[in-house]
């Protein structure tokens, strides 16, 4: 096993960095940090520029590596970590190619830098990750650092109700049982702002989210009923007007990782983030981890 981390020096900090580490160490395996420089064009150029060029990625690559070493080196422990370049055209490409190369069974990436802190932003190249990756990603948030232990204590489980999510919540079983490591399933009832009608009123609203809310638990307590998830496992269901809210009072802890599932992306296998999952992304406190279909 192989956790893969995108790391480029001035680019999002060194927070994918931390959650690599993290995550490396949860998966009992080793670590490759992966800079992604740019590829020349395939045209050869009458003048220097191809050499000067390919001097610059090399540069390029070597200073984000000398910065990764520096900062890892205190704090990663006696983990196992490779450094490698990998030339491409685009960012996303190249880290899709690595993540093939180094048979690795996660990538993680950092935010974009158009957030504030603790905020994941999806940025171009993200985003397309998201749909492209053949294994799971983990998202740091901008500014990220790592828990006082060192490691993640404990992964929260999205779970929407739908036949897709509760293959979510047999991998996150899985994964967690695997690591020893205990796992919490949340369902969100979300009050979006054009819910029903205005003429509706407030009043049914609230009993259209209450009602919603308890299908929602009583599917959660089938889960446990039907063995899905052990005795052991905390369901909660959560309400608010809106993500921003309901995410403010999941109630989050050190050591925390949000797990969310994929939607259908027809017949390509891959991670493919639906708009809920984007939405809980945006105000998610913790990193995410977006599994593949």
């Amino acid at each position: 096993m192989t956790v893969v981390v995108g790391y480029l020096a001035g680019k999002c900090g060194h927070a994918p960095l931390n959650l690599g580490v993290e995550l490396a160490h949860l998966l009992r395996t080793d670590l490759a940090v992966v800079a992604v420089v740019p590829r020349p064009w395939m045209t050869p150029s009458p003048a220097k520029v191809d050499a000067e060029f390919a001097s610059y990625a090399n540069k390029l690559a070597a200073d984000s590596h000398e910065d990764a070493k520096a900062y890892l080196t205190p704090v990663a422990g006696d983990l196992d970590i490779g450094y490698h370049q990998v030339a491409n055209r685009t960012a996303g490409d190249g880290l899709v190619a690595a993540v093939e190369k180094l048979d690795a069974d996660m990538l993680v990436v950092g935010s974009a830098s158009g957030g504030g802190l603790g905020q994941i932003v999806l940025g171009s190249t993200t985003d397309w990750l998201l749909h492209a990756s053949p294994v799971p990603v983990a998202l740091s948030p901008r500014g990220y650092r790592r828990s006082k232990s060192g490691v993640l204590s404990r992964v929260t489980c999205a779970y929407s109700g739908t036949t897709a999510s509760l293959r979510v919540v047999k991998q996150a079983v899985e994964f967690t049982s695997k690591l020893d490591v205990p796992l919490r399933l949340i369902a969100f009832a979300i009050r979006g702002r054009t819910m029903y009608p205005p003429s509706a009123g407030l009043d049914t609203e609230d009993i259209l989210l209450q009602s919603w809310a308890a299908q929602l638990q009583e599917r959660l307590a089938k889960l446990t009923k039907d063995g899905v998830i052990g005795e052991s496992v905390v369901t909660q269901v959560v309400t608010g007007n809106g993500w921003d809210q309901a995410m403010d009072a999941t109630g989050w802890e050190e050591g925390d990782i949000l797990a969310l599932g994929s939607t259908s992306r027809r017949s390509v296998k891959g991670v493919f983030l639906g708009s809920h999952g984007a939405k809980i992304i945006r105000y998610s406190p913790v990193p995410v981890l977006v599994l593949p279909k």
